[in-house]
């Protein structure tokens, strides 16, 4: 008999059916020849049951192709911009990359995005930095950070069990910085679509950045970091001109030369069909 076609489905229906119609070891009362022909000898009715079931499950087809499927991973560390990204949701996705051997760098972190107002959100913070050990606070915490970055880290450590080896490991391949420092102002960012503001939060809701909040309660380097961004957009937006102003003249010398080329096939074809009109001529003369 076919198993999907029982009545009682899944393992617990299984071992139910099976304790119900087994009443009498002498005389059993299943219909499936595999468990009609197995008599119990010595051994208790749960470890007969742990066989039976054992067989079905062994019976049962594999599982499809896709639940093997594995995540992508990149040898070089992946470069992420944070503007624009809600906190909690980039951190559970870092968190989760980490864990799994990835190594992240996260640039631009002042500009994350925390949802909610900012009044609400700076109330919040004032009420983390209340909160101190009573012994010794300088030697026991918890620390209170103010700069973006680390903001960052201590919701990513958050989600990480960074007592073990396992999470301090993790931890070791992360990287924040504010604004996008020289080693990396040069390579591909990326963004996270399943963080992202303009995508995860209803439109209308407020929210506010870390920059602005961190330089409410005591961050100063602000105005450092907006220096520095600025000399950074100035010098890649001068890198692009020269490379859309060289990209440009080169497609001109490429026209150029093609120009050239189609006028020398003319040339010849006209020449060979003056040549080819003369020999006529020739011919009809009887030269």
């Amino acid at each position: 008999m076919n198993w999907e076609t029982e009545s009682d489905t899944g393992i617990a229906g299984q071992l139910c059916s099976l304790e119900t119609r087994f009443v009498d070891w002498g005389k059993p009362q299943s219909s499936r020849p595999d468990v009609a022909n197995v008599q119990p000898q010595g051994e208790s009715i749960v470890e007969f049951l742990l066989v039976v079931v054992l067989n079905s499950v062994l019976a049962s087809p594999p599982s499809s192709p896709l639940d093997f499927k594995m995540a992508t991973f990149s040898s070089t560390p992946i470069v992420i911009d944070g503007k624009g990204h809600l906190l909690g949701r980039l951190a559970s996705i870092i968190s989760k990359q980490v864990l799994s051997g990835q190594k992240i760098v996260v640039v631009r972190c002042e500009e994350i995005n925390i949802s909610g107002s900012f009044f609400r959100n700076k109330l919040r913070y004032h009420n983390f930095l209340h909160k101190r050990h009573i012994v010794n606070p300088k030697k026991s915490g918890p620390f209170h950070h103010r700069a973006p970055s680390k903001i960052l880290y201590r919701a990513i450590r958050g989600m990480v069990p960074h007592k073990s080896p396992r999470g301090a490991a993790a931890l070791e391949r992360l990287k924040l910085f504010e604004g996008v420092p020289p080693p990396y102002d040069r390579k591909k960012r990326m963004v996270v679509p399943e963080a992202l503001r303009v995508l995860r939060l209803k439109p209308g809701r407020k929210y506010c950045t870390v920059k602005r909040l961190s330089h409410e309660v005591g961050w100063g380097y602000k105005d450092v970091v907006d220096r520095l961004e600025e000399k950074r957009k100035l010098k890649a937006q001068a890198f692009h001109e020269r490379k859309v102003r060289g990209r440009c003249v080169v497609m001109n010398d490429t026209d150029i030369n093609h120009e050239k080329q189609v006028t020398a096939i003319k040339l010849r074809q006209k020449a060979v069909g003056d040549a080819a009109s003369s020999f006529g001529q020739l011919t009809a003369l009887g030269i």
